[in-house]
């Protein structure tokens, strides 16, 4: 099976040409070895998908025939991604939330002038 059409099938991709895209962009390794989205997948490879700042680490137990519902991923894949790539994930997220929203927090310079201006019109 297409290593596109196999990343779809146990859903780690909503459509194939999503998954085609990543192969193309080189999110996708086969053995350590970027691949292609043409690329065969077989009983034993190890799979790496680069999705959201995540490097996800697959084995492949057995090639399914068609899309699988979410139950039965596990059948055809061992999900060996290290505790400590979801550790990383977590601490962008409170990176991210560090940064003050428009309008809360201290004043900025803009803010300042025109406190300034208001206050000195009334005097």
């Amino acid at each position: 099976m297409r290593v596109d059409k196999y990343l779809w099938c146990i859903r780690y991709y909503k459509t194939r040409s999503i998954a085609t895209q990543a192969c193309k962009k080189g999110a996708v390794r086969v053995n350590n070895a970027t691949v292609k989205p043409s690329r065969d997948v077989y009983p034993g490879d190890n799979v790496t998908v680069r999705k959201n700042q995540v490097n996800y680490t697959l084995d492949v137990i057995d090639v399914p025939k068609s899309r699988l519902g979410p139950k039965l991923v596990d059948l055809y894949r061992i999900d060996t991604t290290p505790k400590e790539a979801f550790d990383h994930q977590e601490l962008l997220k409170y990176s991210k939330d560090y940064y003050r929203k428009r309008g809360t927090g201290r004043p900025t310079k803009k803010d300042r002038r025109d406190i300034d201006e208001y206050t000195s019109e009334e005097e």
